[in-house]
């Protein structure tokens, strides 16, 4: 068993790409699905019926497609209409679009939890539409959805693994890569799961500081 470690141990460059490719992927596709989750929430509480509907089909749809299945439609399914992507950008489109619905449900419970107060403040001082939400209604929104946040990029980590299927260099593929070549599975994988646990400490860490500030404005 020591010696199976000791393979992986030689290998340790293409785990360490791995995961240097999996914190790329994961930062990326959580900041920019939590940018377009942003932009979703005050369409889901739209007050124009129609938008609000289109908005709630795409956060529904989202939610209940395995996000495997949605990682082969994006790779394999939309090249049929002539858009063809890299594994690449295929796995960051497919993190970021899937991960968009769920961060925009997070944000909108979040809205409908707060209070009223500095809202109707905020309209008091001439704050409207755009300038009322992006000024009044997001910093606290933020801090407030924060920790839940937190756990939707630790599962956007934990989703990347899929991406092995389109041949995607990340961590599972590295280690897979390792384990049919050596013959070392257990060694091979829980190494790739400890460095999976490392980046979602790193993760939590964050979080806390976040609920921190969070808790020293309240």
């Amino acid at each position: 068993m020591i010696s199976d470690f000791g393979v992986v141990w030689s290998e340790r460059g293409l785990l360490l790409s791995g995961l240097a490719n999996t914190t790329i992927l994961s930062v990326l596709s959580a900041a920019a699905a939590l940018l377009l989750g942003t932009v979703l929430t005050p369409v889901l509480m739209a007050k124009q019926r129609w938008l609000a509907i289109a908005a709630r089909g795409f956060v529904d749809s989202m939610r209940c497609v395995p996000f495997l299945l949605f990682a082969y439609i994006v790779y394999y399914g939309l090249p049929s209409f002539g858009l063809r992507f890299d594994n690449w950008t295929s796995g960051l489109i497919a993190l970021t679009l899937y991960n968009a619905a769920y961060m925009a449900e997070i944000l909108r419970g979040a809205w409908a939890a707060q209070p009223r107060e500095p809202i109707e403040a905020g309209i008091a001082f001439g704050f409207a539409n755009l300038g009322l939400f992006r000024r009044i209604v997001l910093p606290p929104l933020l801090l407030a959805a924060g920790p839940v946040i937190g756990n939707q990029t630790i599962q956007i980590v934990k989703d990347s693994a899929f991406l092995t299927i389109i041949a995607l260099p990340e961590l599972t593929h590295a280690a897979s890569s390792i384990q049919s070549r050596h013959y070392v599975p257990f060694a091979a994988f829980i190494t790739a799961v400890f460095l999976y646990w490392g980046l979602c400490l790193v993760i939590e860490a964050g979080v806390g500081s976040i609920d921190r500030l969070a808790a020293a404005r309240r």
